[in-house]
């Protein structure tokens, strides 16, 4: 699974998690590109250590828990779910989209020109509706929706026992008065809204987020090795999953949750993950880079320079039902998130659910 992982990632810069749900372990880390460490191993040469640290596309870095990244519409599930839980709004709100959202002088557009007509929560989700999360956004305010990205895990740690992960950022009015000394405007809250803005995650932030609400609200640190056996003595040292805690919001806030994301591979932006053989939930997210403003000179995508192309998220879960999987994929500057990630994280997925008997997989990676 490692391997095909890596394969899909192919020539591209990105990262793939794949965890399981039920108990956090690690099924996939992939981070593109590398370098090969059996080089490494046979010496390290200064002309060799100078032409891997001077790549322009860094292959020292894990993306999968050290690059960090807007979030884009995966982030909508974390608002979604602060909408829900809020007295403030609730899933039968309706907003009608015309395909942009103006606020004081500026105007925030919908990914669909045209605007979506009129939305409630559900098909705001499905359809990726930005106008409808901007509504949400301006509404809760950059707090409420902070608090609960928290919840999910996002701006901390996932405990995943490897070195130099990065937390990424979940700000709010305190973040951004006490690390940039101004106040919080209401337009930074409607980029927050859709993910984008100062918001920054980790893949493996989200791979464990998307598998806490297959599961219905359990965060599991991320195990790498199950068990170990001495060589010498035959011992068996088992290492115990670990839950982080609960998600603490509301079952039906779950179960919403979930019908969307399942709906957003039948009949949504994810379609492209749709699969004969399992039944997948998931969201996709397209995140602009920082050549955004660029980017938008062309509506040919093919046309903008590849470093301002928008990164590519797809976050899923299968079987639907009963989850086994949980995956995160990020294609950096490719484009919409439906269109490329989301075929990675079905492939992913297809393969892994051949063998119906997915704990036989799970065996002793090694012995001392």
């Amino acid at each position: 699974l490692q391997r095909l992982a890596e394969s899909l990632l192919g020539a591209e810069s990105g990262a793939i998690v794949a965890l399981d749900p039920r108990n956090g372990d690690v099924l996939v880390m992939a981070s593109s590109p590398a370098y090969d460490p059996n080089v490494l191993s046979r010496g390290l040469t200064s002309a060799l250590w100078e032409q891997i640290a001077s790549d322009t596309r860094h292959p020292l870095t894990n993306r999968a828990l050290q690059g960090q990244y807007p979030p884009g519409s995966t982030f909508k599930i974390m608002v979604a779910s602060a909408a829900l839980e809020s007295d403030k709004w609730s899933a039968d709100t309706k907003v009608r989209c015309a395909g942009a959202f103006p606020s004081g002088k500026h105007m925030f557009k919908d990914w669909k020109k045209g605007g979506h007509g009129v939305m409630d929560l559900y098909h705001a989700i499905v359809q990726s509706c930005d106008v409808y999360f901007y509504n949400v956004g301006q509404r809760l305010g950059i707090d409420t929706i902070a608090e609960t990205a928290r919840l999910f895990g996002l701006g901390q740690p996932t405990g995943i026992d490897l070195p130099s992960e990065r937390i990424g950022v979940v700000p709010s009015t305190e973040w951004k008065q006490r690390v940039r000394k101004e106040p919080w405007y209401v337009g930074e809250t409607i980029s927050a809204s859709i993910g984008q803005g100062y918001i920054t995650v980790t893949p493996l932030q989200m791979a464990v987020a998307i598998g806490a609400v297959s599961n219905g609200g359990t965060l599991h640190r991320p195990r790498l090795v199950r068990a170990v056996r001495e060589r010498a003595t035959g011992r068996l040292q088992e290492f115990p999953s670990v839950e982080r805690g609960p998600v603490p919001l509301q079952e039906d806030t779950f179960h919403f949750l979930q019908d969307a994301l399942r709906e957003v591979v039948l009949h949504g932006t994810g379609g492209r993950a749709r699969s004969r053989s399992i039944s997948i939930a998931g969201k996709t997210g397209t995140a602009q880079t920082v050549g955004a403003r660029v980017s938008q000179l062309s509506t040919d995508e093919e046309a903008i320079p590849k470093q301002f192309r928008d990164h590519a998220w797809f976050v899923a879960y299968a079987p639907a039902e009963e989850p086994q999987i949980a995956v995160a994929v990020l294609v950096e500057n490719t484009g919409h998130g439906g269109a490329y990630a989301a075929p990675i994280a079905k492939a992913l997925i297809e393969e892994y659910m051949k063998d119906s008997d997915v704990d036989d997989r799970h065996q002793i990676a090694g012995q001392f």
